[in-house]
């Protein structure tokens, strides 16, 4: 099951990058045939769009590299690695591009063959649209900062080219040429805004971010539905580490109770909670019950 998974993301890795090159030949090509700066624009976040995919690619690959003795807990982390990579990418796309509308600003370009441009960026624009739903709905099954990631740039990438190509219909019936570098400066203000909270979710993972509220309460409620025997459980701590989930708690028992029945219950709760969090890591530490705080999850 663990290597179908794998050879999944990986093909969905490489389909990517293959993705990525196609549109950006088409964005390319419709910059070619009208010379506008706003398509320049779409076409550079395109290139950028390559260069996250491979660095994607690579990440997850390190990614699924079993614990070894140097990262005994996996190399999970490798995906937000990627993230941050994907943003500073978008961050320095922007830069240029708004170099880009400020020259074309100050020199208006008359703009060639409007409307086939418009349908050949349309038709990249349709493909970027699907291929981001698909990656944004593998990342949250998967919980895959990577695949989020990427997905979350490309669906910025189709808000900014159907606003391009508003900009330049209207452009091309109006004859007002500024409105060609305005698109292109607005393009990047967008993408400016999407890299800054790719970069700012993908630190929150590395500084070892805790479980989603709604995640940790029910975490909680499966604790507590399966510790019969014991008398509390307390200190709960969950992290997330890319797709992989680490929960540890403490577990009060009655100091009477055998080592043979504390651990029954452990593998209890360690399976119930596995069930529902796929590729957890449960720790629990057993103290006796002189350790109880009556501040822990109640126990059924």
């Amino acid at each position: 099951m663990q290597d179908a998974a794998i050879r999944t993301t990986r093909r969905v890795a490489a389909g990517s990058i293959a993705i990525a090159c196609v549109v950006l030949g088409i964005k390319y090509a419709a910059y070619r045939l009208t010379g506008s700066a706003a398509f320049y624009s779409d076409a550079l976040e395109s290139v950028v769009n390559v260069a996250a995919a491979l660095v994607a690619f690579l990440a997850l690959e390190v990614s699924h590299r079993p614990a070894d003795k140097d990262h005994p807990f996996g190399h999970h982390k490798a995906e937000y690695f990627s993230a941050v990579a994907e943003g500073i990418l978008i961050v320095m796309a922007a830069l240029l591009i708004f170099r880009e509308a400020w020259e074309a600003y100050q020199a208006p370009r008359l703009l060639t063959a409007p409307l086939e441009g418009i349908a050949v960026n349309g038709v990249a624009t349709a493909l970027n649209l699907v291929w981001a739903q698909y990656l944004i709905r593998l990342g949250r099954q998967r919980r895959s900062p990577a695949f989020d990631a990427d997905g979350r740039h490309l669906m910025a990438d189709v808000v900014t080219s159907v606003g391009v190509i508003a900009g330049l219909a209207v452009a091309t019936w109006t004859g007002w040429l500024w409105i060609d570098p305005l698109m292109a400066a607005l393009v990047a203000a967008n993408i400016l805004r999407e890299g800054w909270k790719v970069i700012v979710a993908s630190l929150s993972g590395l500084m070892d971010q805790a479980m989603d509220p709604a995640d940790e309460e029910r975490a909680r409620g499966i604790i507590s539905a399966n510790a019969a025997g014991a008398l509390e459980v307390h200190d709960l701590k969950t992290r997330l580490a890319g797709r992989a989930t680490f929960i540890e708690f403490h577990m009060v028992v009655p100091a009477a109770m055998t080592v043979g029945a504390s651990h029954d219950i452990c593998d209890r709760i360690e399976a119930a909670l596995e069930r529902e969090f796929h590729d957890a890591t449960i720790q629990i530490h057993v103290e006796p019950e002189q350790e109880i705080k009556q501040t822990g999850v109640p126990v059924v």
